[in-house]
């Protein structure tokens, strides 16, 4: 074949195309299961931390957090929009389950149209939460996401057993600006959540303050802006109300169950003490 005439150099054309299709699809292939862990590892390091459990200082391999995840979690469940447990997660070190940012902002944007007045979408919430035992106490873990000033917004928050005590945070995002938005994910503004509360004195459920300017120490209910990130701060104040929103009714719920669960053992105490004296 005439190497310089145009049918050749179609054809050669045609053929490397081809050939680099099927190895770029190989290697697509062939890494997949690895990029899924890799994902799945990273979701799971933020839960890890947000509950206490890991920080970014343990040298700790891919296999070591998804261990650490399986023997400190007592149950990942998934929850609708009346608080109810619809379904429970795999935890089992080899088989577990977790809700990516890709599900997050499926409900997220489920959130959204509920919040519009789209009473159709109730029925297809389902709502993540990770509870784990930390030395005795337990720790409920739950997600938020939203739209920050380039891009997505996400990360975790962790309660006391009161549920309504922040015990700790783990914000993260795609492009917000370095040095400014970008701060959400650094530890000085993570830890000022710790310790806040999502209810005032009165009980009443008012989330997390962004407050620009900084909050004052008596704020139980603020955390300080970040300099200079006034919108990124902003969304994230927005996105931490709207998921904790759509968490209360769950709160609510184990909070009920704990309560007659204490008044069901303090009567089972007193009938023991009872028959002692009979």
């Amino acid at each position: 074949m005439n190497t310089n005439s145009n049918t050749y150099t179609v054809i050669y054309s045609i053929i490397l195309v081809v050939v680099v299709a099927a190895v770029l699809a190989f290697t697509a292939m062939t890494l997949q299961p690895k990029q899924e862990t890799n994902v799945k590892v990273e979701t799971i390091s933020k839960i890890l931390t947000t509950a206490g459990l890991y920080n970014t200082e343990m040298e700790m391999s891919n296999d070591d957090i998804l261990r650490t995840y399986s023997e400190n979690i007592e149950e990942a469940v998934v929850v609708n929009f009346e608080g109810e447990v619809i379904s429970k997660m795999n935890t089992d070190e080899g088989k577990i389950e977790i809700k990516g940012q890709s599900d997050l902002k499926a409900q997220n944007d489920l959130m959204k149209k509920i919040n519009a007045g789209d009473a159709s979408a109730k029925s297809k919430l389902e709502l993540p939460v990770y509870i784990f035992n930390l030395n005795g106490e337990k720790i409920t873990v739950v997600p938020c996401y939203g739209a920050g000033l380039w891009g997505p917004i996400w990360g975790y928050l962790a309660f006391d057993k009161d549920m309504n005590t922040i015990n700790g945070a783990v914000f993260d995002h795609k492009g917000e600006t370095p040095g400014l938005g970008a701060e959400i994910a650094t530890d000085w503004f993570c830890n000022n959540f710790k310790g806040k509360k999502i209810h005032n004195a009165q009980n009443e459920f008012v989330s997390i303050k962004v407050v620009k300017g900084g909050a004052s120490e008596e704020d139980i209910n603020g955390v300080d802006a970040i300099s200079g990130g006034t919108i990124t701060s902003a969304a994230l104040e927005k996105a931490i109300d709207m998921w904790l929103r759509f968490y209360v009714p769950y709160f609510n719920t184990q909070l009920s169950q704990a309560e007659c669960t204490c008044t069901q053992a303090a009567a089972e105490n007193v009938e023991t003490v009872n028959n002692v004296e009979e």
